[in-house]
């Protein structure tokens, strides 16, 4: 993507991973005209820089055809985020159903240390600490208390409501919201696609979130809980067999005596009496990509079935409509219902809403309760190719209460945009993200009474005739809002976090409340709430208490706190920008916002951090970012600096792109993109020209792990990364910028051969720079189906990397993301499912403690090497001491 389309902006606009980079903002860069910390960052710049490339959008087929250009568009980056994450557990090949299935069973099945973990961050996450109010933080903005993004809700009418986390399992409350459970911790997969409670009071989770974004994990299929009021969900608990495994599922619905899924791989049904017994598949448009077909080891696979939601006519359960098709356009995209008992596209007869495939892509349905009205949220895969503002393509109502229709158009996105949004800039409107942010409830004592979820929450009491913001994305831009560090968010009221995922309403002590989940957790208010004269909901209530830890952290930092005495532990997180605890903290504070990637913190002075944001943008701050917001009008009184190497502004870095400090100069910073990157001056360091190139790795390829010690660098890279010829290596030098050389790796099958498969970490042995590890992620070729994956997930060189051995021996088949040499010599990896080790002097691994089938992505020992802390994409940050986990063993 071009470097202008790419600038950084106050608040990432959330989780859409999106690639937008840090503009170099000099310190003494003013504030914006009306007071406002914007300036530079403006979101309508960006709009003005999306506006320019619009018609980037197409299939991923038929991207990677044209040789996957990316001309910027937003969207676009959003799918180049979610297509790296994916790349690294899956390239070069497509990954069988059962792959993490086998994996849990056999982590399950290892040894364990001894010793237990310790959340560290459960307690609550305030994104709006008066505490760090530097320009890059997104403090005073009005979200609250936050935590991890949650991909679903549901509520009863006795005060018990549910969550599904993206990453971080189901969580249960019996206080209408808040003092949290976790309740899937004995699942395989902690990524909730759906959740839904039926006639008979029973809880159905399906496993898999379906949000196509950076970060989401495939599940293990469907189940059930009879008594959700006290049991949780376990292994027995699943409908069916094993034929949603690996699947994502979008929506759970009921009737007929069915429960029905939209999948990633189409629509299934089964009997919701008799639980036992396969899965029905409905339909699939193209049958030949799934598992088992012909195409299954196609590229464009995991695109070709994608089913949305399926709507169950209230007077007659036999008509079904279900909505089908990839966001960024396919030919078999639009409506379906059957028709003589084959299942036929709609192509007339809708009303206002679209039948063809340009534009219908990601559907949500929902039904009023009488029965007497649908509703739907159409996002059009035309409008995000052409029309920078908007991907929306409408709202719209069916008053026959039918799904066939006719459906009538009740909004559109200038609409929304003039109701209240605080999206109102050219180029960034309201749907924007419609492909990513959607939900959509009807009240139940009222059809037409309804909430729509976007990029902010929107309500309308008389059927779409008017709409109100009441939960605008920010409060940034509003004439109530000042940065005043004795006020949450000025005079405004509380927010909720930007992207809407999940809805739900229900009672608690008589009264309704409607719930929404969003990229900041969950929050509630009463479904009819009081608004103010701009119609923003004065009533929201976070219900992130710290009880509930789904964040997502990318990495994690540890510093002495020269303040308090103790430890200063920090993390770059999923759209939850920095956290920062201090020892003596009961409430974590944020110092940076959106997206969060790798960090270094200083080990002799935990306030000295490099917090990263998307694509190499990397901050520095000296003193935690600890600012009150006087810098909007004395920009001297700024204290973060914007420091990112030059492959920052040329797009030539990965969405997560590594960052590492010399285990023996903590001054000497290695950061990689196309090139290997090295500054000396480490936490002074103010300008990104500090960075040399000491390396460059080479035209397509990027830096996917960098580490040194001593002056001796590793660096892996890829490229290209994805199935279209998917190529690693590694590349060894010193930081003064001799010696650089591409490691020769035998083919695979060979003996020493590393594994085709993306190279996610180095752990070097501190006694040894020639002496390291290496960590593979994906799996082996057992479950990618695809030339080359080879087998093994740790290896080990004593030779500087010349040569290589598998050490994996009865390591789990599970993608390895990060290592780290304990101080007698072991070493510990973090897996997509938890952390293993492995005792010095043996050869085996033990699983350590008794992690959630969690992803572990970064380890890192305390500055005195006493403690190893692990960053969790999806149950925050966990501590568990050396000596007691056995690692001196």
């Amino acid at each position: 993507m071009s470097a202008p389309t790419r600038k950084r902006r106050w608040l990432t606009i959330c989780a859409i991973t999106a690639s937008a980079a840090l503009v170099a903002i000099p310190a003494g860069a003013a504030s914006g005209p009306d007071g406002t910390p914007f300036g530079a960052r403006t979101l309508a710049q960006l709009a003005a820089e999306r506006a320019q490339s619009v018609g980037a959008i197409t299939t991923k087929a038929k991207a990677e055809d044209d040789g996957g250009g990316d001309d910027g568009n937003e969207a676009d980056e959003i799918a180049e985020g979610a297509d790296q994450y994916a790349e690294a557990r899956t390239s070069p090949g497509i990954v069988a159903p059962g792959a993490y299935g086998a994996a849990w069973q056999s982590l399950t099945d290892l040894r364990s240390t001894g010793g237990s973990w310790r959340n560290v961050t459960d307690l609550p996450y305030n994104s709006d600490d008066a505490r760090y109010r530097d320009y890059d933080s997104n403090s005073s903005g009005g979200s609250g208390n936050v935590t991890g993004r949650m991909a679903a809700m549901a509520a009863a009418d006795d005060g018990y409501v549910y969550a599904g986390s993206a990453g971080g399992g189901v969580w249960r409350s019996h206080t209408g919201g808040g003092r949290w459970q976790p309740i899937s911790d004995k699942l395989s997969s902690q990524s909730t696609g759906a959740l839904a409670l039926d006639d008979g009071g029973r809880l159905w989770l399906g496993t898999g979130e379906a949000t196509t974004n950076a970060d989401a994990y495939l599940g293990s299929g469907v189940y059930v809980l009879s008594d959700p009021h006290h049991g949780t969900f376990s292994a027995r608990s699943r409908v069916g067999g094993d034929e949603l495994e690996s699947t994502t599922i979008h929506e759970l619905r009921f009737g007929g005596g069915r429960v029905w899924a939209a999948t990633s791989e189409g629509v299934w049904s089964h009997s919701t009496k008799k639980l036992s017994g396969a899965w029905k598949l409905e339909f699939a448009p193209n049958p030949d990509y799934l598992p088992g077909g012909s195409l299954a080891s196609d590229a464009s696979a995991a695109y070709k079935n994608i089913a949305n939601d399926i709507a169950i006519d209230p007077k007659d359960p036999s008509k079904v409509v279900l909505a089908v098709g990839w966001r960024s356009g396919d030919d078999y995209n639009g409506f379906y219902t059957k028709v003589n008992g084959t299942w036929t596209r709609i192509t007339s007869g809708l009303g206002d809403l679209p039948a063809d495939a340009d534009n219908v892509g990601n559907v949500t349905f929902a039904r009023s309760a009488d029965g007497s009205r649908y509703y739907a949220i159409d996002q059009s895969p035309e409008q995000l190719n052409t029309n920078p503002d908007s991907g929306l393509d409408g709202i719209y109502v069916s008053k026959s209460g039918s799904p066939t229709g006719p459906w009538t158009q009740i909004a559109d996105y200038k609409g929304l945009a003039a109701d209240g949004s605080a999206l109102t800039s050219s180029g960034y409107m309201p749907g924007v993200q419609a492909w990513y942010n959607q939900f959509l409830t009807v009240d139940p004592a009222n059809a037409e009474h309804v909430y729509a979820g976007l990029e902010e929450v929107y309500e309308t009491k008389d059927g779409g005739s008017n709409w109100s913001t009441v939960g605008p994305y920010w409060n940034f831009g509003f004439s109530c809002w000042s940065i005043d560090p004795a006020k949450q968010t000025g005079d405004c009221n509380q927010t909720t976090h930007s992207d809407q995922h999940g809805v739900a309403i229900g009672s608690y002590h008589g009264k309704s409340f409607v719930y929404v989940g969003n990229d900041g957790g969950a929050y509630k208010r009463p479904v009819n709430g009081s608004q103010d004269a701009s119609g923003h909901a004065t009533d929201w209530t976070s219900l992130n208490d710290g009880t509930i830890d789904t964040l997502q952290y990318y990495s994690v930092g540890v510093g002495k706190d020269l303040t308090h005495g103790g430890v200063s532990v920090t993390g770059g997180l999923q759209d939850n920008g920095q956290s920062v605890l201090r020892s003596n903290d009961t409430v974590m504070g944020s110092n940076f916002g959106g997206d969060g990637g790798d960090t270094l913190t200083d080990p002799a002075n935990g306030c000295n951090i490099a917090e990263e944001y998307v694509y190499l943008a990397i901050q520095i701050t000296q003193n935690c970012a600890v600012n009150d917001g006087s810098w909007t009008t004395d920009s001297s009184k700024i204290t973060s600096y914007n420091v990112a190497p030059a492959d920052n502004a040329t797009s030539e870095a990965r969405f997560i792109a590594p960052l590492a400090a010399d285990a023996k100069n903590s001054s000497t910073w290695i950061a990689g993109g196309r090139h290997v990157w090295v500054q000396t001056h480490g936490y002074a360091i103010r300008s990104g020209s500090e960075w040399t190139s000491v390396y460059d790795l080479g035209a397509g390829r990027t830096a996917t792990a960098v580490a040194a010690s001593g002056g001796k660098v590793y660096a892996a890279w890829c490229g290209p990364c994805n199935n279209q010829g998917f190529a690693r290596g590694i590349s060894v030098g010193n930081a003064d910028g001799t010696g650089w050389h591409d490691i020769t790796l035998p083919a695979t099958g060979a003996d020493g051969a590393v594994p085709n498969r993306y190279l996610s970490g180095f752990a070097i042995d501190p006694r040894n720079a020639d002496h390291v590890f290496l960590a593979v992620n994906g799996f082996s070729r057992h479950w990618t189906e695809g030339p080359g994956a080879g087998v093994g997930h740790v290896f080990e060189s004593k030779d500087g990397g010349t040569t290589w051995k598998d050490v994996s021996k009865n390591l789990p088949d599970v993608p390895t993301n990060s290592a780290v040499v304990t101080p007698n010599g072991g070493l510990a990896v973090a897996t997509d499912l938890g952390v293993v080790y492995r005792a010095p002097g043996r050869t085996t691994w033990q699983r350590v403690g008794n992690l959630p089938a969690v992803a572990v992505l970064q380890l890192k020992l305390s500055p005195d090497g006493k403690m190893l802390y692990a960053a969790t994409h999806g149950r925050g940050i966990y501590s568990i001491k050396v000596r007691d986990c056995g690692c001196r063993v």
